[in-house]
Parts: C-alpha cells; structure tokens; sequence
C-alpha cells in the first residue's frame, strides 16, 4: 500500500497556523518578551561604581590603585624586556649572508629530497629514475 505524501502547494490559512502553532512542542516558551541586562551594561555599571580596597587585599600588602595612574603600570615587575620601547615584532631580522646561506640551504634540501622521493617511487613502482 502506497500513501501519497501529505504536503500542500501554497501558503497556509491562519486556522492552519493557529492550529500548528497550538501543537508545538515549544508552545508558550517563547512568546515572552525577556529583556535581559547585557554583559556590556552590567561591565558598564561596574566602571562607574567607585573602587574600593577590599580588606583581603590590604592585608596582602597591595595598595588602592592610584587615581589617574593606568592599572597596568603597578604590575610587579618580572624581569620582561622593554615591553614599550620598540615598535618591531620580537624577532630580530637576519643579516644577508645568514639569508643567502638559508636560501642556498633550503634550494639543496629540496633537490635532495626531489631525488629520494624519485628513487624510491621509481624503485616500488618499476620505473627508471630521470635525472
């Protein structure tokens, strides 16, 4: 026995839209409008409170942050380079004959290799090695 498939050519009536909307598992979940405080907001409300030294801290020996000093300039120092003074990556830049020696050494590596992977192909699957 063969059922034909059970679709309709053309849009809904509103009856049908009521009547599936009623069936949904997902009746009644989101047909209220939740207007949540965002993450932004809440970090906002955070900034504009004034800062406190809390007891833990003072104890501790750290010190209220000083007003108009940016908070990463009181970070204990351990023992960084000059995190400030260049504007270059960290790396330095090689020199020309440190340059012409990788490119001479990177071309050779690559015709070694070229050639054993010839030869071995050659040699698993019969064919002569072409120089």
């Amino acid at each position: 026995m063969f059922i034909p498939p059970h679709s309709q050519m053309g849009p809904i009536t509103p009856e049908q839209r009521q009547q599936t909307i009623g069936n949904s598992v997902v009746v009644g979940v989101y047909e209220k409008t939740v207007d949540r405080e965002s993450a932004y907001e809440k970090l906002k409300g955070r900034a504009d409170q004034p800062v406190r030294a809390s007891a833990g801290s003072a104890q501790m020996g750290q010190a209220a942050q000083p007003a108009g000093k940016p908070w990463y300039e009181n970070l204990p120092s351990i023992g960084l380079p000059n995190l400030g003074g260049s504007t270059r990556g960290g790396r330095r830049g090689d020199s020309l004959m440190e340059a012409v020696m990788k490119s001479a050494v990177r071309t050779r590596g690559s015709r070694v290799g070229r050639q054993l992977v010839r030869a071995v192909l050659g040699s698993l699957l019969g064919g002569s090695v072409v120089k």
